[in-house]
């Protein structure tokens, strides 16, 4: 059973930063695409960042490019997202997402995704 945990949410003044985990167990987590996504109330559910199995590729959402990097110690099992410059308008519920084909980058799908994390930017 494929298990995700994020930490590290919280409130932060805009302009600051914040570096949120997502612990993963089940499968050979090593192998996966892993991604995060973002929903701030009343929109919908959208992609962050993404990082390859080897940690070699990465992709961002254009809101984040820049700002946000995505990065995963296969050891630890775990990816984080270090969040810098932050502003109001990235208060959203963070969630860690795995991806559902081993040792592909190519359109990833997402079949298993964490409980969210509450990240809060005051202006």
């Amino acid at each position: 059973q494929v298990q995700l945990v994020e930490s590290g949410g919280g409130l932060v003044q805009a302009g600051g930063s914040l570096r949120l985990s997502c612990a993963a167990s089940g499968r050979t987590v090593r192998l996966y695409t892993m991604a995060w996504f973002r929903q701030a109330p009343g929109k919908e559910r959208e992609f962050v960042a993404s990082i390859n199995y080897s940690g070699l590729a990465t992709d961002y959402a254009d809101s984040v490019k820049g700002r946000f990097t995505i990065s995963r110690d296969n050891a630890k099992n775990t990816v984080y997202l270090q969040m810098n410059s932050l502003k109001p308008e990235d208060t959203a519920v963070y969630y860690c997402a795995q991806g559902a084909r081993a040792l592909n980058y190519v359109s990833p799908t997402y079949d298993y995704w964490g409980q969210g994390t509450q990240v809060t930017v005051s202006s």
